[in-house]
């Protein structure tokens, strides 16, 4: 008898293969692939709530940083665990009158229900219906002043910003004190911007309260042309005062 004869002989037989149940592989796919959705999902709504949050741009008042129709990622750490700074922009909900009523976008009762549930988890940005997006420009206990010719000073110093639009300067002015626990904001497009200059008659007096500001934009990320990071410009480096609020 041969080597490979007495392997044979002593060799166990080979186990046979397990039947699986007819439609088991096609349950099986199906369930993996409920489990991953509702996880990235999951994900996706902690993100949205307590990280980071996407929003649309609907008009000029931030030209030229941002256009109409940009997308724009905002971080809800900013105030928070990091500070908020002059020259940081910022989206925040409606103190109050700043936007005039608008009539909700025309969708079939599906399409509704479907782009709310997307937007809920944070698939979809925000239409900005109800949140507003522009530059702070001062801090709590900030003496801000806006002069006819478009300078601002900010604690008695010059604030150049080359970041506003090159269209001509609006001559509203101001002349006010932000109050502890808010903020003084202005668009870059400054003679399109209904901002705290315009808001002064209504409630708050034209200053956003901290607590109604949902975070920092810190990037551009749609469309691909426009992709940029949003820093915080060193301009207001001079400014004496607070340099940040949390």
């Amino acid at each position: 008898m041969s080597a490979r004869d007495t392997e044979q002989g002593t060799s166990a037989p080979e186990p046979a293969p397990r039947r699986r149940p007819a439609g088991g592989g096609i349950v099986g796919a199906i369930r993996e692939t409920v489990l991953v959705v509702a996880v990235a999902l999951v994900v996706s709504l902690v993100v949205k709530t307590f990280l980071l949050q996407a929003f649309f741009i609907p008009s000029q008042s931030m030209e030229r940083t941002l256009d109409i129709g940009d997308r724009v990622v905002v971080s809800k750490l900013t105030p928070g665990p990091f500070a908020l700074h002059r020259g940081d922009v910022v989206v925040f909900s409606d103190p109050g009158g700043w936007l005039p009523a608008s009539a909700p976008t025309q969708r079939g009762p599906v399409g509704t229900v479907v782009a709310d549930a997307l937007t809920f988890v944070g698939l979809l940005p925000e239409d900005s219906d109800d949140h507003l997006i522009k530059r702070v420009i001062g801090l709590p206990g900030d003496h801000v002043v806006c002069a006819p010719d478009g300078t601002v000073t900010v604690n008695d110093v010059a604030v150049d910003e080359p970041y506003v639009s090159s269209t001509s300067p609006d001559e509203t002015t101001c002349d006010v004190t932000v109050p502890a626990g808010a903020l003084w904001v202005m668009g870059d497009n400054r003679a399109e911007s209904a901002d705290s200059r315009y808001n002064q008659e209504k409630p708050h007096d034209g200053f956003v309260p901290v607590d109604l500001v949902v975070g920092r934009a810190y990037a551009i990320v749609w469309p691909v042309s426009h992709w940029t990071w949003l820093g915080t410009p060193d301009d207001f480096a001079a400014v004496p005062g607070r340099t940040g609020v949390q």
